[in-house]
């Protein structure tokens, strides 16, 4: 029997055979990639590589093997495509992307539209954003913002995406498919609640404490020691403080920030109740343009994938291959199609570099549909 050095030695011969033939394989491929783009041939065909992956498994015998050689050649077939990618890129054959690159945002001139009301995140968000004296009014919904920039009524809206703590804000990736808007910028603020209540009131008289559901979840701790307390749902944590101003009840208070509460005159009779001290939410700058900003390193995208296997491992391989580095994925059901997801991917990387173009090329050809939300 051979020993293990010479066993490798063996592999070492068969390797050595199979990245010349690699290498032979891919100069043929190169060669298809010229052809397709002097023809105007598609490069990813569907049909053509099932067929080649029944063909390859038809000529190994153990179902072991069968299984190994379709994925060695979904990943020889996917080197090839990449290949060839890159080629209708450099003969500018991805097409011309629908955005174009600004200088700036005229944010001095901008009507701005926030989600709440007086003293809502939101408004911390733009203000951070456009500045304190920004021409700016608020909407009762997401949609409701989203609406008034497609419609005109706002140059830009702010949105909450993700909070730290309680994930994505999933209406509004969803809005995000829904609408014609798209993404220009961001900013990240920290979130600290505190406990408010009339002037005057006092901890021990509290029967009912108000606020939107995910402050309440973001301050359980505080809230669990006082399980008497009956926590109520509301829209967002202005409106929380308002109602309490509204209602002159002693027996009432609200989980909202310290900016809220001085708007409508409450006292902070708890500081930074919040579960987390890093607690903090990313809203996004929404507009009806199809802009980026010069020196933008950010690009947000969607798609569909085919409901198969392996289907979305194949679509991330565009990322890695591309030396894109990928920040954050979510999911998202499609509506109408049990159990089929819609994918959210944000990545680095700038519309104008060819390693973007190439990982969208890609994408494009190989996924059911593809949205460009944004470069920022």
């Amino acid at each position: 029997m051979a020993t293990l050095e010479e066993l490798r030695g063996q592999l070492d011969v068969v390797d050595d055979q199979i990245v010349k033939l690699y290498e032979e394989r891919m100069k043929i491929c190169e060669q298809v990639g010229e052809y397709k783009v002097e023809a105007g041939r598609k490069v990813f065909d569907r049909v053509r590589e099932k067929e080649k992956l029944q063909n390859v498994a038809s000529k190994v015998s153990s179902d072991f093997d069968k299984k190994g050689i379709q994925e060695l050649y979904q990943q020889l077939m996917s080197m090839s495509r990449k290949l060839q990618y890159q080629q209708l890129v450099k003969a500018g054959a991805l097409g011309r992307l629908p955005f174009i690159e600004i200088d700036s945002l005229g944010v001095e001139k901008a009507r701005v539209v926030f989600q709440g009301m007086e003293g809502a995140y939101g408004q911390a968000a733009m203000k951070t954003y456009f500045g304190e004296d920004c021409n700016s009014y608020s909407v009762r919904t997401f949609r409701d913002a989203m609406e008034a920039i497609e419609e005109g009524a706002a140059d830009y809206a702010v949105l909450p995406i993700e909070n730290s703590t309680a994930g994505a804000v999933n209406e509004v990736y969803d809005l995000l498919v829904e609408f014609e808007n798209y993404i220009v910028g961001e900013v990240i603020i920290p979130i600290t609640h505190t406990l408010a209540g009339l002037p005057g009131a006092q901890l021990s008289e509290l029967k009912r404490v108000y606020s939107k559901a995910e402050a309440l979840m973001q301050t359980t701790r505080f809230l669990e020691e006082h399980s008497d307390w009956q926590q109520i749902s509301v829209a967002n944590t202005a409106i929380a403080a308002k109602k309490i101003l509204d209602d002159q009840d002693r027996t009432q208070a609200a989980v909202c920030s310290a900016y809220a509460a001085k708007v409508y005159g409450l006292e902070v009779l708890e500081d930074n109740i919040n579960d987390e001290s890093g607690n903090c939410t990313r809203f996004i700058i929404v507009t009806n343009q199809k802009v980026f900003l010069k020196g933008a390193k950010k690009i947000s995208i969607c798609f569909e994938v085919p409901h198969e296997s392996g289907s979305l491992y194949h679509l991330l391989s565009h990322f890695i291959y591309n030396d894109l580095n990928m920040s954050k994925i979510e999911s998202r059901p499609i509506e109408g199609r049990s159990w089929e997801y819609r994918f959210f991917v944000d990545f680095e990387g700038n519309l104008e570099e060819p390693g973007v173009k190439n990982a969208l090329r890609g994408l494009r050809e190989e996924s059911r549909s593809l949205k460009i939300l944004g470069n920022y």
